[in-house]
């Protein structure tokens, strides 16, 4: 009996002993799971937090380097330019969208070196760099004027930045335009030096030599660090940006987020500090994070609770060797798949980056490892099939450099390269590539970031600096500077060279007309035509206005005179259509010869002007190949000059008036008196007559019209009945208006007072107004026709059908004559559309109430056609010659 005792103890204790053991052990073990998950949860996430602060410190580093950027890109606008203008400075604003990359940013600034306190000050002796540049104008304009040279900390920043042409930064403090305005010191500026336009200066000496002032961007330093920051470290850390720079016991604080992240009880912190050093600062970054958030903290818990399950099974089963085997087994691979899994987020943490990370063997260059932002950037399947390392760098030279970091461990390749990828287009990027060991294997480390847009951005600075931006031709500075480089050419014995210089005919008629949009319209579509008829090494640009500009190199004057007519009847075959209407086209070029050393670009300039100029004078519509003869004729004949020959006649009495009669076609002459136009005439000096075409022109161009139309208004009616020299009384007088004088709201009650003066009825009076004078300025026209003729005077439409007005503008202009323009009376003989022209606008005028005039009548032939048509007047040689009047006849 005592041995079965001994027998069931023995059975029946070791298994509670067994039970209570496996319990112990299996609490044993579920604790340590539970402190090695945390730990593991602890190290993850320390590793996790610490990528996240180091892309949170690389991303405000790089923001800082990118706003540099934008001061240096703005720099090269000024060594691109000879004189950068206030709306060519805010167009760069424009064009580079600051505002959507830089929400931080308050202005671009640019202070100009002078040795003057102020404009209108004498030179002081001293430096100073007033700010004459700011865009965005608006909420910037108090910047204006402010002088940098009275701010020893700006000067200094200033000329440390000239010195090393580098940009400074500076403290923060609080911007002008936030003055009186609550908030601490919220700004910050980063300054570069301008330099006169070249290359870049290459030594100190040179930099001071060509400094020319001071660029500064002005930013908002909580917008500019809290954009650069990745949402999730401001979720995330509780963030402190301290400015160390000066050494203070106490460094000032630049930034903390809003989100205070308060330490919990028995949760672990970490810290992470890096100092970033630029344009002479250094920020201090300081990231503070609980290692464990409230839903992580609760993992440990779980794989203890699970583990004390666990052990209760265990020992309820542990009478069962088998089962408590098998079930141990599974606890144990329940615990090594949880480590899995924390290694497994370790690796996730790479995945997260920006950046593109590679991993390649030495050898044969084949990847072995690429973060997610690389296998999406590049293609890159799972298993890394595709380009090996070296392929991926797309110029030979550094591809073979890359290729041969392998047998060199201290080599380390940092280039900015062209990275191809298949079937995609290449990108540029900035690529680190270095020798590292991983065990007792060598491998390649390389990182990339992707700068295409950078890239693409100075690009596009360049261009818009060098091309206009309605064409897409080169603009004034870069032609200026290829013709330059062409002068230069020359000088070292190239072939001979061309430049054409043209200027469309009548383009203020089309801008008059149909709006200046119609005329840029025009341009644009020359300037897509230029590019089928030029050569292939012709350079074309446009130099303002409607005026062009093409150089020919290694040309002679026939092939240059060819070119320039080939492009004359191009344009004149050209018919450009807008809002119903069609414009004919034509130009008038000038072609100056390069030849030999010795040429100035300003003198060449100025012959291809005088060409074109020369072109327009004989009758416009031709190409004109300049001479030194044309340089003194257009000298002696200059507009300039013609200007101040005009007020010197007025002064001396040297205008005269002649006339010439009109003759009514389908009635009798009458008895009552004749009907006939004033026309202005001019002796010279030396007492020679002097066309009209000569001066008219020029009165037009320098605004001399109106007071040459007061002239002959109030010659006309004080010789009223001293103009024909039978003493045949006057019916009806016409006198030419230009558009100018019409728009002079004097004139109307210049023009009453004199014929009260003078004592002429006003019926007798007939002002011409050309067609296109009254369609440009249709309101001011209308209100002054109607203010002489409520007097009793008569208006007459001259030129009627040479310009774009459509009869539809007869009903609303209150006019009593139209006079067709002669260029359709001359051809009437021969022409059916012109026959057919004259007949309908007869017709309609007719239609209107109004008395039609046919200009330039020339013979009796043609007198018939128009009598036959029931045209009231005749004008021309056929009718009458002009003749003086009989108050300047001697």
């Amino acid at each position: 009996m005592e041995n079965r005792r001994k027998d069931g103890g023995f059975l029946g204790q070791p298994a509670w002993l067994w039970s209570l053991a496996a319990l112990l052990v299996g609490l044993a073990l579920s604790l340590l799971a539970a402190s090695l998950h945390r730990d593991a949860l602890t190290g993850s996430e320390r590793i996790r937090l610490e990528r996240l602060a180091e892309r949170s410190f690389d991303a405000v580093d790089g923001q800082l380097q990118t706003c540099g950027l934008l001061v240096r890109s703005v720099q090269a606008l000024f060594l691109a330019s000879d004189e950068v203008t206030a709306d060519e400075f805010e167009a760069m604003y424009s064009n580079l969208r600051p505002r959507e990359q830089f929400p931080s940013l308050q202005a671009i600034a640019y202070a100009v070196k002078t040795d003057r306190p102020s404009p209108e000050a004498l030179p002081d002796g001293q430096v100073h760099y007033p700010t004459v540049l700011v865009a965005p104008m608006q909420g910037n304009r108090m910047l204006l004027g402010l002088d940098i040279a009275t701010q020893p900390a700006n000067l200094a920043a200033a000329q440390f930045a000239r010195d090393a042409d580098q940009p400074v930064m500076s403290a923060a403090f609080r911007l002008i335009q936030r003055a009186n305005m609550p908030g601490s010191d919220d700004g910050l500026t980063i300054r570069l030096p301008v330099f006169s336009p070249g290359p870049q200066p290459r030594d100190l000496a040179e930099r001071r030599a060509r400094e020319m002032g001071s660029l500064a961007a002005s930013f908002r330093v909580n917008r500019l660090i809290e954009d650069a920051l990745p949402r999730e470290a401001l979720e995330r850390f509780d963030l402190e940006v301290l400015d160390i720079s000066d050494g203070e016991a106490e460094p000032r604080l630049l930034y903390t987020n809003p989100l205070e992240i308060q330490p919990r009880q028995g949760v672990e912190t970490a810290t992470f500090v890096r100092d970033l050093a630029y344009g002479g600062r250094t920020w201090r970054m300081v990231a503070n994070a609980g290692l464990l958030n409230d839903e992580a903290s609760w993992l440990p818990l779980l794989t203890f609770g699970i583990g004390c399950l666990a052990s209760l099974l265990l020992a309820t089963l542990a009478w069962s060797i088998a089962g408590t085997r098998a079930r141990a087994l599974a606890l144990a691979r329940s615990m090594s798949s949880q480590y899995r899994e924390s290694e497994e987020r370790f690796r996730a943490l790479n995945e997260l980056l920006p950046a593109l990370v590679l991993l390649a063997r030495v050898g044969d260059g084949q990847l072995v490892y690429a973060n997610q932002a690389c296998r999406d950037r590049l293609g890159i399947s799972d298993e890394f099939l595709g380009p090996t390392l070296p392929e991926l760098v797309e110029e030979p030279g550094l591809r073979e450099r890359v290729a041969g970091l392998g047998t060199d461990p201290g080599a380390i390749f940092n280039e900015t390269v062209k990275l191809r990828v298949p079937g995609q287009e290449s990108f540029w990027a900035t690529l680190s590539v270095s020798r590292i060991m991983l065990g007792e294997q060598p491998h390649l480390l390389a990182v990339a970031n992707d700068i295409t847009e950078l890239r693409v951005l100075s690009e596009e600075l360049s261009y818009q600096a060098t091309h206009d931006s309605l064409t897409g031709l080169l603009n004034r500075r870069e032609f200026e500077r290829r013709l330059d480089a062409a002068i230069a050419a020359l000088d070292a014995g190239a072939p001979p060279a061309a430049l054409l210089y043209m200027d469309l005919d009548q383009f203020k008629l089309i801008n008059d007309t149909s709006g200046h949009y119609a005329g840029d319209q025009l341009l644009a579509q020359l300037a897509a035509l230029f590019a089928g008829l030029l050569p292939r090494d012709a350079v074309v640009a446009r130099l303002g206005g409607d005026e062009f500009a093409f150089l020919l190199e290694r040309t002679d004057e026939a092939r240059a005179a060819a070119l320039a007519e080939k492009i004359r009847l191009e344009i004149d075959g050209y018919v450009f259509g807008w809002e119903q209407r069609n414009y004919t086209i034509s130009s008038s070029i000038g072609v100056v010869m390069m030849r030999g050393p010795g040429l100035s670009q300003r003198t060449l300039l100025a012959h291809a002007d005088t060409a074109c100029y020369m072109a327009k004078e004989r009758g416009r519509n031709r190409v004109h190949l300049f001479s030194e003869d044309d340089l003194e004729t257009t000298q002696r004949r200059s507009e300039m000059e013609w200007a101040g020959r005009i007020r010197q006649a007025l002064a001396d009495g040297r205008f005269l008036l002649h006339f010439q009669e009109l003759a009514p076609l389908w009635y009798g002459e009458q008895a009552e008196g004749v009907h006939l136009e004033m026309l202005v005439r001019l002796r010279d000096e030396g007492g020679a007559m002097v066309p009209p075409g000569a001066f008219i022109p020029a009165a037009e161009r320098f605004g001399l019209m109106p007071q040459l139309d007061r002239w002959v208004v109030d010659t006309t009616l004080a010789n009223f009945h001293r103009i024909h020299p039978s003493g045949k009384p006057v019916k009806l007088c016409a006198i030419n208006l230009s558009g100018p004088t019409f728009e002079d709201d004097s004139f109307a009650d210049f023009v009453l007072q004199r014929l009260e003066d003078y004592g002429v009825p006003p019926q007798r009076i007939c002002f011409e107004i050309t067609e296109t004078a009254a369609v440009s300025s249709m309101a001011r026209a209308v209100e002054f026709m109607q203010k002489l003729r409520a007097a009793g005077c008569k208006f007459s439409l001259d030129d009627f059908g040479s310009g774009m007005a459509s009869f539809g503008y007869l009903k609303n202009l209150p006019v009593d004559f139209i006079k067709i323009d002669g260029s359709f009376i001359r051809n009437i003989e021969t022409d059916p559309v012109s026959y057919s022209i004259v007949r309908a606008v007869t017709d309609i005028g007719h239609q209107l109430g109004l008395q039609v005039v046919a200009e330039w009548v020339a013979d009796e032939r043609a007198r018939d056609l128009l009598r036959g048509l029931s045209v009231d007047y005749a004008q021309g040689f056929a009718i009458h010659k002009p003749e003086a009047a009989l108050c300047f006849r001697n």
